[in-house]
């Protein structure tokens, strides 16, 4: 009995395993490698949070920015409408079809330039802020805390040394 208390002490005793140290050696402790992934995953969820977090914005701001995405629904829906209508009465349709083609051809330029310049100038803003957005994470990059990888390579890769030492500074 002397000889396994030893042997299972040397093994097992003054709290460490060397069973478990030397398994680790040739596979990843499974526990270990999910508690990083879970810390690693909350960091992502947290900064993704804090990219597409919005600033609070008037009464205002929110009443034009409903507005302002009327214009696209209210003409899909109206040129649905157009054809339902067409199939529903088409004498009716054919009055409002008449009607349009008096109108001059000037003003047809008109309206081609107003909704234009409508969604054009849209397009703009929301893609300036989304580039502000973008600048902004950016900016805040160097202050995410980076992860060690699970396991490393045998070989040394100089790129990574570079970018490893670059992320450092």
């Amino acid at each position: 009995m002397g000889l396994i208390d030893r042997a299972m002490g040397v093994l097992f005793g003054s709290g460490r395993n060397v069973v478990a140290e030397t398994a680790e050696v040739f596979r990843v402790n499974a526990e270990a490698r999910d508690a990083r992934e879970a810390g690693l995953r909350g960091e992502a969820l947290a900064q993704f949070g804090a990219e597409f977090a919005k600033a609070r914005r008037s009464r205002f701001d929110r009443l034009m920015d409903g507005l302002n995405r009327l214009p696209r629904p209210a003409l899909a829906l109206g040129t649905l409408g157009l054809f339902i209508s067409a199939m529903w009465d088409p004498e009716w349709f054919g009055a409002r079809m008449q009607g349009l083609s008096l109108v001059p051809e000037p003003m047809w330029w008109l309206l081609t330039a107003i909704v234009g310049f409508y969604f054009g100038a849209r397009h703009q803003t929301k893609g300036q802020e989304f580039r502000r957005e973008i600048a902004a994470v950016v900016a805040a990059a160097p202050a995410v805390r980076t992860v060690a990888p699970v396991e490393r390579d045998a070989g040394e890769n100089p790129a990574l040394s570079d970018w490893r030492e670059s992320t450092e500074r």
